[in-house]
């Protein structure tokens, strides 16, 4: 089972981590009804090396995203519900971050060895970037899963 911290709980944990070799998978996203294309995501980034760390978006920023009804769960609680899972080792609730450069300061301060994604995301060049500023391998650690989103699952 996860922990929620903030990044600065979070950045004072990175150097024992390192100092032990543990590789550092990051991934990050609004987790906001989680379904299974969630679960096995999480699932593979986890096995992509030992450390997984969840960035997960402020209300604010999925509001921003992904329209005025949205999210369905606050931030602490889909936390909670992601640091319930196996697979996740640390979650981090963001505040809100409204420019490229704000996620660029923190993933240079946690310094993931590799930033998880899903083939076929959005956002893929904001990846690449992120990974090639801090030395990270970009892993595709899964397809998208089924027809599985959060957006068509509330549109039923």
């Amino acid at each position: 089972m996860g922990e929620t911290l903030s990044i600065k709980r979070l950045v004072k944990i990175i150097p024992n981590l390192k100092k032990q070799d543990k590789t550092i998978v990051l991934a990050g996203g609004c987790f906001d009804v989680l379904h299974p294309g969630h679960v096995v995501f999480l699932e593979k980034a986890k096995k992509a090396g030992d450390i997984l760390i969840v960035i997960l978006e402020s209300d604010e920023k999925v509001k921003k995203l992904k329209g005025a009804n949205r999210p369905i769960h606050t931030q602490k609680e889909r936390a909670k519900v992601l640091s319930a899972l196996k697979a996740v080792d640390y979650v981090v609730m963001l505040p809100f971050m409204e420019l490229e450069s704000s996620y660029d300061e923190l993933i240079q301060k946690i310094k993931p060895d590799i930033i998880a994604v899903t083939r076929g995301q959005a956002n893929i060049a904001y990846h690449k970037r992120a990974a090639a500023a801090t030395q990270a391998d970009l892993k595709y650690v899964t397809e998208k899963v089924g027809n599985h989103s959060t957006s068509t699952i509330l549109n039923h």
